[in-house]
């Protein structure tokens, strides 16, 4: 009949030997993949971000700059309307006053000279 296969205790032992070998330079090929990318990465970082980095930070001083002086510009603006619109608003009122006066003075002359109209027509037609 057929025996099993009965694999020396030995070979075992230099088989978990090369595992061991193989796992361990893998590990190390590893950490040296990842000390060289690490050290490209900063070095990517101080050539080329820093002076990108510098620039955004003058950009963005700038905009803040500008917003602000913007902002400042607004409000003038903002009064000058505000006050120019109180001031049309004021005279506006007076023309209004104005014209309602003299329109009221010839309302009140039309009437009287109506009035005048009217009695004169009734005399004549009474006499």
């Amino acid at each position: 009949m057929d025996q099993p296969l009965v694999v020396p205790l030995w070979i075992m032992a230099v088989v978990s030997v090369i595992q061991l070998l193989i796992v361990l330079g893998a590990a190390a090929a590893a950490w040296i993949a990842y000390t060289k990318v690490t050290a490209m990465v900063a070095d990517l970082e101080a050539r080329q971000l820093a002076p990108l980095r510098e620039k955004v930070d003058a950009i963005l001083v700038d905009v803040k700059s500008i917003t602000a002086r913007v902002s400042h510009q607004t409000e003038r603006v903002d009064l000058a309307i505000n006050g120019t619109m109180e001031r049309v608003d004021e005279t506006a009122a007076r023309v209004r006053a104005g014209v309602h006066d003299r329109v009221s003075q010839v309302a009140g002359v039309v009437r009287g000279v109506r009035a005048v109209l009217t009695a004169l027509l009734q005399r004549q037609s009474h006499a």
